[in-house]
């Protein structure tokens, strides 16, 4: 069956440590998705995802534009951040784990993502609606996002590692 992404109720964002002291969370506000999910056989499942690299937000401008920048997405000349799935797997109640190939700045890596399924559910219009939430870590400096600055007390400005979280909530199309 088909599904699409509600925009209202999706949040694609990230978690980063900042000088070793702290984190750093956003998200992405443009993003869209070709989703099949086959709840009888979730091997079938499948998801193509496409997320705007300039619509990176942080709620501070000038890191945002950082982020934008050849520093970091390079978003003038990698447009869009992708994501294929190449399996769905169940994982325990309601859990899933889905691998696939994430694409950032022209670079292909292998990410493995754990699940967790909520729903069906019909809305006030009779529209069915699920919900999932997708976690996972990946190293940006695989990706070629590997801008950074030594502190004076040791350690870096930013994180390699980088906490992914997407929640969402999916239509019935078919």
């Amino acid at each position: 069956m088909a599904w699409q992404l509600d925009p209202n109720h999706t949040e694609v964002g990230f978690e980063v440590r900042h000088m070793m002291v702290s984190k750093v969370r956003g998200r992405f506000t443009d993003v869209a998705a070709d989703i099949h999910l086959d709840e009888a056989e979730p091997a079938n499942s499948r998801v193509e995802a496409t997320i705007a690299a300039a619509s990176v937000t942080t709620g501070a401008a000038d890191r945002d534009g950082h982020l934008r920048s050849a520093d970091f997405f390079d978003a003038e000349q990698y447009p869009n951040i992708t994501f294929r799935s190449t399996s769905v797997q169940p994982s325990g109640k309601g859990g899933f784990k889905v691998a696939g190939t994430l694409a950032i700045r022209g670079v292909e890596q292998p990410v493995t993502l754990d699940g967790q399924f909520e729903g069906p559910a019909k809305d006030p219009w009779g529209n069915t609606r699920v919900g999932f939430s997708l976690a996972g870590d990946i190293d940006r400096e695989a990706f070629g996002l590997t801008w950074n600055q030594a502190l004076e007390a040791g350690g870096v400005l930013v994180a390699k590692q980088v906490k992914l979280q997407i929640d969402a909530q999916v239509i019935a199309v078919d």
